[in-house]
């Protein structure tokens, strides 16, 4: 299965006010462009007030996704897999993975931990504009 990134912009109810524009991104697990908005519009429905616009949605290449249990935030790692080849040249692969964390410094922990059996290095980590994600059921 695929992961895409899908931007949606939408008017949400905030409270007693009047509905508020809302720019959210989510990673959604799916077939193509077509079936993961399908997906998204019928997971948020219940929150659009209005119309909603999806402006972008395109692949985006995982390695991994780490949830957790205790994260509210998605903080996207680069990392580099090290290999040695049969004529012990190293190879160095770059991936990306998404970690879910409190923060960056949970987000950092929960990768090296993930990380530990294998031999690479940690490029980066960022914060990640994803709010959600919504795994293929």
């Amino acid at each position: 299965m695929l992961f895409y990134e899908i931007k949606i912009n939408y008017q949400r109810q905030t409270g007693e006010d009047n509905p508020g524009n809302v720019k959210e991104t989510y990673l959604v697990e799916g077939l193509n462009c077509a079936d993961v908005e399908t997906r998204l519009m019928e997971e948020i429905r219940p929150f659009i007030f209005g119309e909603a616009e999806v402006p972008s949605c395109k692949k985006m290449q995982l390695y991994d996704l780490l949830p957790s249990a205790e994260g509210d935030r998605w903080f996207k790692g680069r990392v580099e897999l090290i290999t040695v080849e049969d004529n012990g040249k190293e190879s160095r692969k770059a991936v990306s993975m998404l970690v879910q964390a409190t923060t960056i410094d949970n987000a950092l922990k929960n990768l090296k931990q993930h990380l530990s059996n294998l031999d690479c290095e940690i490029v980066s980590i960022t914060r990640s504009p994803i709010i959600e994600v919504f795994r293929a059921i």
